[in-house]
């Protein structure tokens, strides 16, 4: 029976390198491409909360973006309590640079996520100040190197994209966050694959802290209005507009960084708890199998190779430690990308079962009515008929 096990795992293994888009690589990133003609006008969207902490890092490197055309920030305060809004005009007066408009939506009503319903407040107080053709929606803990918006614009006309989303490099700093943060993004890919998503073909996503899109892409696609109860409103929004035929990208990046730290293990587990089983649509069937398959492909490598060498099983042992060593070696990129010790590869099947932990208290959390908590607000279960089907 353990051989079995043992060899299906080391099967999986096979199949994720080879037939799952080559998630494990670290090479899709935004290719250079001749600077437009004309730069068309941008609007940069920011929904803030409670984000004080960060600012004083991220806004002034949006404010300092080398951007050739017209360009602005609209900061929406989302019902702050820390003096967000304030700060970010002292900033601007701070360090000048892109006009910033300070703007404030009020609580959202019925059937909207606060985040989205401080893009609509930013969209909608961009288009009254001028129409701009294209919208960088950033979240208020990116900071963006000069070049950022630049690169990023210049990407999207010349491959006349209407997504181009870059997954931003993550703070890594505490033994917590070396141990869990590179994962995250790693099993982020190896669940949409970016290769797929960057071709035709129903695979889509984008990393909410950074995401390009053209105004008439988000208009033909109803954003926000057709997402307004998307928890993951990120993969949310490249669903909605790879659906109305929109061309997306997704990449990693090198010139935006997250500067929100998480130095504790509960606050890692809340960020990843939060959404992890709307990730799963709240199905109890999806999270079962989730939950076996990362047991089988995550930890079954290391107990068939450890156990299979004490009960003198080679055939246990080989095949388990077949399978941790592809697992082991398919690590090693990401790692490599966010500059860490290499010898945190072999350690994914611990991270692997603290990620099984966060998705089941994630279950847990949802079924005791709580819903998807972050900021001070709940979010339950969207209902169905209220919102289009966003699955892929």
């Amino acid at each position: 029976m353990w051989t079995v096990i043992a060899v299906v795992s080391l099967l999986c293994w096979l199949w994720l390198l080879l037939a799952q888009g080559f998630f494990w690589r670290t090479d899709v990133r935004l290719p250079p491409a001749a600077e437009p003609d004309t730069w068309p006008t941008v609007a940069v969207v920011v929904p803030a909360r409670d984000e004080a902490h960060v600012l004083p890092v991220s806004l002034p490197s949006l404010l300092a973006q080398q951007y050739p055309g017209r360009a602005e920030v609209f900061l929406v305060d989302d019902g702050s309590s820390d003096g967000t809004g304030a700060l970010a005009r002292a900033l601007a007066d701070e360090h000048g640079g892109l006009p910033l408009t300070v703007t404030s939506p009020g609580e959202p009503p019925a059937g909207w996520t606060g985040k989205l319903w401080a893009v609509r407040h930013g969209m909608a107080t961009a288009s009254a100040a001028y129409r701009a053709e294209y919208l960088l929606l950033t979240d208020a803990d990116i900071a963006h190197e000069p070049s950022s918006l630049r690169e990023l614009v210049a990407g999207a006309v010349g491959s006349d994209l209407d997504v181009v989303s870059q997954m931003a490099r993550l703070r890594v700093a505490t033994a917590w966050e070396r141990l869990i943060v590179p994962a995250f993004v790693y099993f982020f890919a190896q669940l949409y694959p970016f290769r797929w998503v960057n071709r035709s073909g129903r695979t889509a996503a984008a990393a909410g802290g950074c995401v390009l899109v053209r105004r008439a892409a988000a208009e033909r696609a109803g954003i926000p209005e057709a997402i307004r109860q998307a928890v993951i409103d990120d993969v949310a929004l490249a669903r909605a507009v790879k659906r109305s035929g929109g061309r997306i990208w997704l990449g990693l990046a090198d010139r935006v960084d997250s500067v929100r730290p998480y130095p504790r293990l509960s606050q890692l587990w809340r960020m990843v708890s939060r959404s992890a089983y709307a990730q799963l649509r709240h199905n109890p069937l999806l999270l079962v199998g989730t939950l076996a398959g990362l047991l089988l492909v995550y930890l079954v490598p290391p107990v068939a190779a450890v156990g299979g060498a004490a009960a003198g099983n080679a055939a246990v042992c080989a095949a388990g430690l077949g399978a941790w060593v592809l697992m082991t070696a398919s690590y090693l990129p990401m790692l490599r990308y966010y500059r860490q010790p290499l010898w945190l590869a072999p350690l994914l099947p611990l991270t692997a079962l603290l990620y099984a932990a966060m998705t089941a208290d994630s279950a847990v959390q949802h079924y005791r009515g709580r819903g998807a908590a972050w900021k001070g607000r709940t979010y339950p279960r969207p209902d169905p008929a209220a919102v289009p089907d966003q699955r892929g």
